[in-house]
């Protein structure tokens, strides 16, 4: 370290043996861990099993825990990437910077307080954690880095190296290979040059994205991405698409989630169709020439799935639908609904349940619903506006035998959980898409407005926000990676998708914020980019489980 004010500004504020320091660090926050998970068992625990009325009583130690397992495992996933980066000779002081950075915040943050949302500042003593046990986690290591990690002089360091590629997708080693780089690339191009310059527009005008749109992500093999190859598809990883939706989503989220809405339906026929279902819907998904909308949430419901009430009843060798859905998205042009409704008589939970692929005639925006026994309106919403939100009616709506999925009653929920994984994941990637945008515009402004007499981005707050955005933007990154090489390996990945989501909802929100603070007042003028991008971040701390119940089922399963 430099010894005096000449020095400080010409050295790199990068701690020295950086790896061994984060690495150390690892293991203390591990244990903390260990420790709160055995104290919040113990709070809600009852005759040996975890109790649902006590889970509920101290729900904010259950989410504590489940926000301070996501940033163990955050901080683990980076360690894991900056020794990858190490060992490739590409650890350069960009890449050291965000890793140092991340400890140094995340690790103060779990000492004296972790934000679960603007106002839920999580503190040790909520999870049961005493004094004695948040020294135990600072050892050496953890005191040099929660003291010098995140300093001024890092982050002023971080920006000044980020302005040489303000326009790039990508801020430092991302760790991933070359075939995934390539992915990345081609569709970080398809976004500069087809997506940014018309969202803003399309997000005004509230309209549909174009249908031209569709057909150039259908060319580029979006929507057959990881669909096996004997089914039409290309058969690659989820880690790209997770790549595919990042970029996209930095464009538009719209754009981003169009492949979303396949991947998830093809996914659900996948794991639980028929071969005679497999073979008459995944080639027409993976070739775009079938677009689908899925159909499960209802006005009373939410979250609470098990008590959906829309019925299906047998009517010969086919069903009849009759129920009212809420917040279909991209309902009125899709052909077939993947909808989730109760046929099992005298049922009230989710064993009722059953999945159908309601097979329906595209509709347009002036007439979204044009088929018999199905109606619905338009819900008008702040952001997320590419596809638009729908209500969605049915009355006696007609739906073929050979469509209720797999053929048998009452797997319904148990077919849409084995898609959560897979949907979670996608999530996170599309949230990363919209922080890194957010990123971008906040960048690109702080460059170009000055302000007595400098650019804003020279000035130490405004550049403090940024190195923050860029951080956090690699961790979540770091998080979703793993959860997708997770799923690639067939391992069971619920509890990282589930953190990646949860973290990756926060950070898309706090880098739009941010980045609108930078504009100042222009911000929040219409005509600049920031106030959709601010207003599209904000739906994914709400779809694909709210963050609350997001945290819920990470603690079920930590405590379980």
């Amino acid at each position: 370290m430099a010894h005096d004010g000449q020095n400080a500004m010409t050295e790199s504020p990068v701690l020295p043996d950086l790896l061994g320091l984060t690495g150390a660090a690892v293991a203390p926050v591990r244990a903390l861990l260990a420790t709160a998970t055995d104290r919040v068992r113990e709070m809600v625990t009852a005759e040996g099993r975890v109790s649902g009325a006590l889970l509920e009583q101290h729900q904010t130690a259950a989410h504590g825990l489940a926000w301070l397992a996501t940033y163990a495992e955050s901080l683990t996933q980076m360690q894991g990437w900056a020794e990858r980066l190490e060992a490739e000779g590409k650890f350069g002081e960009m890449e050291q910077l965000l890793h140092q950075i991340a400890f140094g915040e995340y690790l103060w943050q779990i000492y004296g307080g972790l934000p679960m949302s603007q106002t839920e500042i999580l503190r040790p003593q909520d999870i049961g954690l005493t004094q004695d046990d948040q020294r135990a986690m600072m050892v050496p290591e953890v005191m040099r880095l929660t003291q010098e990690g995140n300093s001024q002089a890092a982050r002023m360091r971080l920006v000044a190296l980020m302005q040489d590629n303000a326009g790039h997708a990508t801020f430092g080693g991302t760790g991933l290979d070359e075939e995934l780089e390539m992915i990345r690339d081609q569709f970080r191009r398809y976004a500069d040059e087809q997506v940014i310059p018309h969202a803003h527009e399309w997000h005004l005008k509230d309209e549909l994205i174009p249908m031209e749109v569709i057909d150039e992500l259908a060319e580029l093999g979006v929507f057959g991405l990881t669909i096996p190859e004997e089914h039409g598809g290309f058969g690659l990883s989820k880690a790209s698409m997770v790549v595919v939706s990042e970029e996209l989503s930095r464009g538009y989220i719209g754009v981003g989630s169009l492949g979303t809405r396949s991947e998830i339906a093809a996914e659900l026929i996948l794991c639980g169709g028929t071969e005679a279902q497999k073979e008459k819907w995944l080639p027409g998904l993976a070739s775009g020439e079938i677009l689908p909308t899925a159909v499960f949430t209802e006005p009373n419901t939410g979250s609470d799935l098990g008590s959906l009430r829309t019925k299906a009843v047998k009517d010969g060798d086919d069903w009849v639908i009759t129920g009212n859905k809420t917040w279909i998205t991209h309902a009125a042009r899709t052909h077939v609904m993947t909808v989730l409704a109760r046929s099992v008589p005298d049922t009230n939970n989710y064993k009722g349940l059953s999945m159908f692929l309601a097979e329906k005639t595209p509709g347009t925006d002036e007439a979204p619903f044009v088929d018999e026994g199905i109606s619905g309106g338009e819900i008008e919403v702040l952001g997320y506006r590419g596809m638009k939100e729908y209500t969605v009616n049915f009355d006696g709506f007609s739906v073929k035998g050979e469509n209720l999925l797999g053929g048998e009653e009452g797997q319904g929920f148990k077919q849409l959980m084995q898609t959560f994984e897979s949907a979670r994941i996608q999530t996170a990637a599309r949230a990363i898409g919209v922080a890194q945008s957010a990123l971008e515009a906040g960048m690109q402004y702080s460059l170009d407005r000055n302000q007595f007499g400098k650019a804003l981005i020279n000035f130490p707050r405004v550049a403090g926000k940024l190195a923050m955005m860029a951080t956090e933007i690699m961790v979540t990154r770091q998080l979703t990676y793993y959860s997708a090489r997770q799923k690639d390996e067939g391992k069971r990945c619920d509890l990282e998708a589930g953190m990646a989501k949860l973290l990756g909802a926060r950070v898309a929100w706090s880098a739009a914020d941010n980045a609108l603070q930078i504009h100042g007042g222009n911000g929040f003028a219409l005509e600049y980019q920031i106030s959709r991008i601010l207003c599209d971040a904000r739906i994914l701390n709400i779809f694909e489980g709210a963050a609350e119940i997001q945290a819920q089922v990470i603690a079920r399963r930590l405590l379980g």
